[in-house]
């Protein structure tokens, strides 16, 4: 750990000591079950009584989030989202993540409302639902009806929890700090992660941002009588309160097939899941989490959509390779897929990129042989996830939300209809981005988009040459050499020569019998032994690197 994080340690020396006991507690779980040690797994419980030592690394990792609070479960349901970056094991368990937590009081909820409105509760609303819908990891759902008569739903931020995140998101970034440097974590990249949470949580924590994304989505399906986005109320919101529309209907997650007989299923599956196709390739701006809770079934076969909270947005180059990908899988283009996985994700670089054409190679044969109406997306993505994520290639946030989200459709659409095929209803899309690719409107924004690059490159590259050869003129022109990885090589070779050093002048001292005892020089022998460990120190370092006789 930095020498800078050592003050916010002190400042939050309760919570880490809170934070710290709980994952020595599941992390010791995890220790004794490596043992024959009966007896002793029994000790350790989590919260309600589970005995930990026979639960999997994952589900481990589940509870302890659960148990340190709203901050860290908000961090796991992030975290499941990336599966290129943590597995798709640990992602699924992470997605069952209980976010109900305690609700604050309702003299709590209503001060905050009219702190933040300016206004007594009763001037606002006609009627305000004490106990609340629902309480998550940020805030709290309550029911209120306006003097209009209109219904809507009040989301007020729980008491507290930006302090409570402040101080937790210290912690984190000291905790990544740690785990970079345990092998088993590394390759997790938890500094990675944990900054990418931080700024989605604290994009998170401004209620008035979710209420933006209400209306952009309100205005892409303005002429859509079959969607049904919330009407957003802004002057009664703040970045702490949100109030919006409450729709009326059965959740997709409340069993709507039992509850609606006479419901159309696949009709609606269909229009839901263009509803989301629509979003991705025709506005590269979708709602991120489409779990059956998100998505309400109104009167006249209408989808309303929930939770704005997640929202992912794709620039034209990104959703152009989103495409190719998807138009690659089809086509059976092993080679373009490769070429596009690299350039889309970040590679390491060490990446074996023959080895990951093989593989690719053999996941297009198999999905990509496969009917339209029968394909299966779902399937064919989770797989890619496990390619890429066993080759240390991380995605960008929005590509990895995307494809978390495909998956989550088609399942979800499954629920409405069993024979439902996602890859059916791309189909038509597929047609549509060959079109934009070869339209003329395209190609004029490409060659704009080029001309401007190189007008920048001829400003720019004279200026540069001009200043490098008054450097080289005026002899001021240097070259800084970057010696990586070369530290633990001097380290060794300055410690094999002082062994060797201290060798040889013993070796001297034994045979002179200087300061001998019994004709043996004292100094002699303890020289011979401390070169002895240190020569046999250096040999198990040289050993334990893997570097003793490799060639590269």
């Amino acid at each position: 750990m930095k020498i800078t994080t050592i003050p916010q340690v002190y400042r939050n020396v309760n919570r880490w000591g809170e934070i710290l006991t709980v994952l020595s507690k599941y992390g010791l779980a995890g220790w004794v079950s490596r043992f024959d040690l009966s007896f002793a797994k029994g000790f350790f419980k989590n919260r309600d009584g589970a005995k930990l030592a026979h639960l999997s690394r994952e589900t481990r990792i589940r509870l302890s989030l659960e148990e340190l609070g709203p901050t860290f479960i908000k961090f796991g349901q992030i975290l499941s989202t990336r599966p290129d970056q943590i597995g798709l094991p640990l992602a699924e368990e992470l997605q069952k993540l209980q976010t109900q937590v305690p609700a604050d009081d309702v003299q709590t909820v209503r001060a905050r409302i009219e702190s933040d409105l300016g206004q007594p509760i009763d001037s606002i609303f006609a009627d305000f639902d004490n106990e609340p819908l629902a309480s998550a990891s940020i805030g709290q759902v309550h029911r209120a009806r306006l003097h209009n008569g209109n219904d809507v739903v009040v989301k007020v931020q729980h008491a507290g929890i930006e302090e409570r995140v402040r101080v937790d998101m210290e912690i984190l970034s000291g905790l990544a700090q740690l785990a970079e440097r345990i092998p088993e974590l590394q390759p997790y990249r938890p500094q990675i992660a944990v900054a990418e949470f931080q700024r989605t949580l604290w994009r998170e924590l401004d209620f008035s941002r979710e209420g933006r994304n209400l209306e952009q989505f309100s205005a892409c399906f303005a002429a859509n009588v079959d969607i049904r986005i919330p009407r957003f109320y802004p002057h009664l919101s703040t970045s702490r309160v949100l109030t919006i529309e409450f729709l009326d209907g059965w959740k997709l997650a409340d069993g709507v097939l039992e509850s609606c007989p006479d419901l159309n299923s696949s009709q609606i599956a269909r229009l839901a899941a263009e509803m989301y196709l629509q979003m991705v390739f025709q506005y590269g701006f979708y709602h991120g989490d489409p779990h059956p809770g998100n998505l309400v079934l109104l009167p006249n076969n209408q989808i309303g959509l929930l939770d704005f909270g997640m929202v992912g947005r794709l620039d034209d180059g990104l959703r152009e390779d989103i495409e190719e990908m998807l138009l690659s899988i089809v086509s059976h283009d092993a080679e373009q897929l490769t070429t596009l996985v690299t350039r889309v994700g970040a590679t390491p670089p060490e990446l074996d990129e023959i080895a990951l054409r093989s593989d690719l190679s053999d996941f297009v044969a198999h999905y990509g042989h496969q009917p339209i109406d029968r394909f299966d997306l779902a399937g064919a993505l989770t797989e890619m996830i496990e390619i890429v994520q066993r080759y240390h290639i991380v995605f960008p946030a929005g590509v990895a939300l995307l494809l978390k989200m495909l998956v989550m459709l088609e399942g979800t659409m499954q629920l409405l209809d069993a024979n439902f095929s996602l890859m059916e209803l791309i189909e038509p899309y597929r047609k549509k981005m060959l079109m934009r690719r070869m339209s003329p409107a395209r190609r004029m924004k490409k060659m704009r988009r080029i001309y401007f690059e190189m007008e920048q490159l001829a400003e720019i590259v004279p200026r540069r040459l001009r200043a490098i050869l008054q450097q080289v003129q005026s002899g001021k022109f240097d070259v800084h050499l970057d010696h990586r990885g070369l530290e633990p090589s001097v380290n060794r070779l300055v410690l094999g020569m002082l062994a060797s050093a201290l060798f040889l002048g013993s070796s001297l001292l034994l045979t002179r019998s200087i300061w001998p005892v019994q004709g043996i020089s004292i100094p002699g022998v303890v020289g011979c032994t401390i070169s002895l460990a240190l020569g046999l120190r250096l040999l198990r370092a040289i050993s334990k690197s893997g570097r003793l006789d490799r060639r590269h």
